[in-house]
């Protein structure tokens, strides 16, 4: 671990949450250069408890921007593991988290930083606590700023989930944020809440879960992968069907040519019967004049 390297990506901007765990998690096992990081995006999932598509998504971001390399590749069980470094240069490049100090420079009368406890010109005395500053902005509660930030979409995929197991709405709404912020569609979030209903509209309440529970342990992936496998057993059910259909043409068009192919055969026999007929006909007059 070096505290040089995380102390530098703590204080910079990478733009996200998800982008800053991570590169703190890179740093956590860097040496003091950046260097001999190696750990699979596995490991990284599970210890930044992020979706595998953010890590994958994040990495190859960061590997594009220039912040981390790739070093060297270290053999595992399962294959190998890339070896990472940090390239600090790049780090140190980046915006500041911290917000810089602007000095007030110095004045014919220079405030005082404190409110003044003695005296004034009058013999009144200053105030005992400073006013807000003008510039201070006074933020909602977090409650509030969540609901002020909810998407339409998120209270139609709330909304789909059966009435009589929604529990902890907030909770539920600021998680399926987070999945979306992780790469999830809503519409396919929505897909998911519709099929879990469907299946479990005769179940009992002990065997149901509720929506705080449902969203938090991701069974919604479950449903999405069974509506999958039904759009690709469908997909392959109608490939079939169309491969069916064209063998039934091209039979049906071979029993055609063959019938065809029949009839133009007896009628080129008649008409070579009736050649012969004629044939024979014209001889016998001929003969019966010489005779």
């Amino acid at each position: 671990m070096s505290w040089r390297v995380a102390n530098e990506c703590a204080e910079r901007r990478f733009g996200s949450a998800a982008r800053k765990q991570i590169i703190m998690f890179l740093a956590d096992r860097a040496s003091d250069d950046g260097s001999g990081i190696w750990c699979s995006k596995g490991t990284i999932q599970r210890h930044t408890e992020l979706g595998e598509s953010t890590v994958k998504r994040t990495i190859g971001e960061f590997l594009k921007e220039g912040i981390l390399v790739e070093t060297g590749r270290r053999p595992c069980k399962n294959g190998f593991t890339v070896i990472y470094r940090i390239v600090l240069a790049r780090v140190m490049a980046l915006d500041r988290a911290a917000e810089p100090d602007d000095g007030t420079g110095v004045t014919v009368d220079p405030v005082q930083p404190e409110p003044g406890m003695g005296s004034s010109e009058d013999g009144v005395g200053g105030p005992r606590w400073t006013p807000n500053p003008s510039q201070t902005i006074q933020k909602p509660p977090p409650r509030e700023r969540a609901k002020a930030v909810v998407d339409e979409r998120f209270e139609n995929i709330w909304a789909a989930y059966p009435k009589d197991r929604r529990r902890g709405k907030d909770a539920c709404l600021a998680r399926i944020a987070d999945l979306v912020s992780e790469g999830a569609a809503p519409e396919d979030l929505l897909k998911a809440v519709q099929a879990y209903a469907t299946e479990s509209a005769g179940f009992t309440r002990s065997k149901v879960c509720f929506s705080d529970n449902w969203f938090r342990s991701n069974r919604w992936q479950i449903y999405l992968e069974s509506l999958e496998a039904v759009r690709l057993r469908g997909a392959a059910d109608r490939l079939a069907a169309r491969v069916h259909d064209g063998v039934a043409q091209l039979a049906a068009r071979g029993r055609a040519l063959r019938q065809a192919g029949d009839g133009l055969e007896r009628e080129l026999g008649e008409s070579e019967s009736r050649r012969r007929t004629a044939d024979a006909a014209l001889r016998g007059r001929d003969w019966g004049r010489e005779l």
